[in-house]
């Protein structure tokens, strides 16, 4: 048996590169398992964590979990002007759910969520950015789809995006069953799109829909009551309704799900592995302070309460 395992690990060494020393180690705890070497006294303890150094002598000689943790910093691509996301504050720092994502990711890496360079970029160079390097990762609100996956990896979801309605507190029919009951008198402004009307007509499906060149007219029509409701982003409407709740309104129903991920470049595993392992203890496990924290600040709600016992992940 130990003939065979030294040819396995002479044949890891030879494929990747890794150091004899990083493979004894792995080898030791397949063999002992962590309390094992904590009674030899090849580690320090059980619960032991590697540092980053030893982090990047277990990943692939070519993984850009070595070139992050070499350069001591991460490289973050993102945007600015798109609240909850990613936009400025009152002192001009740069915050938002996906900012805080990157934050965990940094810490996770460095032990430390300020070793991390935000790159703004347009939502068209998400892409681009990753596959030529000029970012290691980007966290900029990104739908995955199957056709992106085609040119770079996603990250596991770190949100579930939805189609909302957003309506006025002082409106009589500001919640869901109340438009729904209005039948063709309910009004909904929407940003134009071949898919828009069919949209609003998914869960209201007598509904006057109104398509607007931005955004912002889609809200303004709402404020000026032309329309008795506004469908947006799931995010959109508890941002606005959590910090604005004498002018808007969720009227508690969203639909038509999607899923928020990270893009990193395609062919590193290792990378991959790191990122969705931050992010589910993040999400998930035993470090969900930033998240948690994040999830109050920018849609107004607790996170689910995590408890021991069947994985809900």
């Amino acid at each position: 048996m130990d003939e065979i395992t030294d040819e396995i690990s002479k044949g890891e060494r030879m494929k990747d590169g890794r150091s004899d020393a990083a493979l004894a180690k792995r080898r030791d705890f397949l063999k002992f398992g962590a309390a094992g070497l904590a009674t030899a006294g090849l580690v320090a303890g059980a619960a032991t964590t590697l540092t980053p150094q030893e982090a990047k002598a277990q990943a692939a000689s070519d993984s850009l979990l070595h070139t992050v943790l070499d350069r001591g910093k991460l490289l973050v691509g993102t945007g600015s002007t798109n609240a909850p996301w990613h936009f400025e504050n009152e002192a001009g720092q740069l915050v938002g759910m996906d900012i805080t994502m990157g934050r965990i990711l940094a810490k996770g890496l460095f032990d430390d969520e300020n070793k991390v360079e935000f790159v703004l970029q347009d939502p068209a160079q998400r892409i681009p950015n990753v596959v030529t390097g000029k970012v290691d990762i980007s966290i900029q609100f990104m739908t995955i789809t199957a056709q992106r996956a085609q040119l770079i990896n996603f990250s596991r979801p770190y949100y579930v995006e939805g189609v909302a309605l957003l309506t006025r507190p002082d409106a009589e029919n500001r919640t869901f069953d109340k438009l729904l009951a209005g039948g063709s008198s309910t009004r909904v402004s929407i940003l134009q799109n071949v898919d828009a009307e069919q949209s609003v007509h998914t869960v209201l499906p007598q509904a006057e829909v109104m398509q607007l060149d931005t955004q912002a007219n889609v809200l303004q029509a709402l404020d000026s009551k032309r329309v008795d409701a506004a469908a947006v982003d799931l995010s959109t409407v508890r941002w606005l309704a959590s910090r604005n709740p004498d002018r808007y309104f969720d009227a508690g129903k969203s639909w038509y799900s999607m899923l928020y991920g990270a893009a990193l470049r395609q062919d590193d595993l290792d990378w991959l592995q790191f990122v969705n392992t931050t992010f589910m203890v993040a999400m998930f496990g035993h470090e969900t302070g930033l998240y948690d924290k994040a999830f109050k600040d920018y849609f107004g709600l607790d996170a689910p309460v995590r408890k021991p016992g069947f994985p809900t992940i």
